[in-house]
């Protein structure tokens, strides 16, 4: 990949950070991205199963899951993913293959990256060369019922 998949920690601070005002009102202050659970599956490797309480997947090997729920996915150069996956953001450098990739937030697939499935997401993003081949679903903030309705059609003619 021309990047790492997700920003390095920033320095650790050196003077004390004041509480999140998040937590001040009963909700946990969002999370820094290098202190996540961080799954590494490493060139080579390959694992077959469930994958749970990983907030971070990093796939350089081969992952068959039935079902994952992560925050953030990336699927490098070479790395296959083979399964449906429920996630808030996902780069795709390497294969996804066969199910349905959910990104609830952001999906981002490289000039060397190919979806085969269903891909649903917020924004989208290919670059050139980056492959979807299956079905795209856009999410919305718009649910059918809020649509409006349609007159209902004269029956009498």
């Amino acid at each position: 990949m021309s990047r790492p998949p997700f920003p390095s920690a920033s320095p650790v601070p050196t003077a004390p950070v004041a509480p999140a005002r998040a937590s001040a009102l009963g909700r946990p202050p969002a999370r820094d991205p290098a202190e996540r659970r961080t799954l590494v599956v490493g060139k080579g490797i390959s694992v077959q199963g469930s994958v749970q309480d990983a907030e971070r997947l990093v796939v350089e090997g081969t992952v068959i899951a039935e079902m994952l729920h992560a925050t953030e996915v990336s699927i490098a150069f070479g790395g296959v993913f083979k399964g449906d996956m429920l996630v808030q953001e996902a780069e795709v450098a390497g294969l996804m293959e066969g199910g349905t990739l959910t990104a609830e937030t952001s999906l981002v697939i490289r000039s060397t990256g190919k979806v085969i499935g269903t891909a649903r997401c917020r924004r989208l993003q290919v670059e050139d060369g980056g492959q979807i081949s299956g079905k795209i679903e856009m999410i919305t903030e718009t649910s059918p019922s809020d649509l409006p309705s349609r007159p209902a059609a004269d029956s009498a003619g």
